[in-house]
């Protein structure tokens, strides 16, 4: 059974959320403020946070980076008010992974809490040594190596830490080198659910994404093509 800790005051909202949920098979805790929130999230192994953004104690921006500072891959998505595109983007430059702007419809919340579950999940190699290496699981462009069993991603020769959603980014980039592809094309394959195309969630990731592989200006990887999509090509 999965685990999921929801973090909301709004206690009509709770009652929806955490019935539905449990109806659908999850176990589900509650934290009504921010603080008791990152407490929960430090003290359990959680496989989703819904997280909401106005919270008392600590709101959820702040709660977010609290909880990314000692937990990198437990996915985020974010519940809130503030449907513009500054205060989403806002929240998912914090560490989020998701967001779901209210109100919503509970269908559209089980998508999105089944496709961030899905991105996840690892994969079960119980019997298989960390340093083993299988080829058919490692993908390499230039001097970035992603071993898709240990989820390890290395630039230079020095590991780097994705989240999620970052790291089912690269992964469909490296399946698909040499290829212009468009936005539309990756909120299919990475979020797996309609989004309004109008958002730049898209721009927000790659932008994250380049940040931590492509910090070596004599070697992207990850290239505009302006008006039509993104690329990935060898330098």
């Amino acid at each position: 059974m999965k685990k999921i800790v929801l973090i909301e005051d709004e206690t009509s909202v709770v009652s929806f959320i955490k019935k539905g949920l449990q109806e659908k098979g999850y176990e589900i805790s509650v934290a009504f403020d921010g603080r008791t929130g990152v407490s929960l999230v430090q003290e359990n192994d959680f496989d989703l946070v819904i997280l909401d953004i106005m919270l008392p104690e600590m709101n959820g921006l702040d709660v977010c980076k609290e909880i990314r500072k000692t937990n990198k891959s437990v996915p985020i998505l974010f519940l809130t008010a503030l449907g513009t595109s500054e205060n989403i983007v806002l929240g998912l430059e914090n560490g989020g992974d998701d967001y779901l702007v209210k109100p919503f419809k509970f269908i559209e919340l089980v998508a999105r809490v089944k496709s961030l579950l899905r991105r996840s999940s690892p994969i079960n190699t119980p019997n298989a040594a960390e340093n083993e290496i299988d080829n058919e699981h490692v993908f390499q462009a230039s001097d970035l190596i992603v071993n898709d069993y240990t989820k390890k991603v290395i630039r230079a020769n020095e590991e780097v830490s994705l989240t999620s959603t970052e790291y089912k980014l690269l992964m469909y980039f490296l399946n698909n080198p040499e290829k212009v592809i468009s936005r539309a094309e990756i909120l299919d394959a990475v979020w797996g659910v309609n989004y309004e195309l109008g958002t730049n969630v898209v721009d927000v990731y790659v932008n994250y994404l380049r940040k931590k592989i492509d910090n070596q200006e004599d070697s992207k990887l990850i290239h505009t093509v302006i008006g039509m999509g993104y690329v990935l090509k060898k330098p």
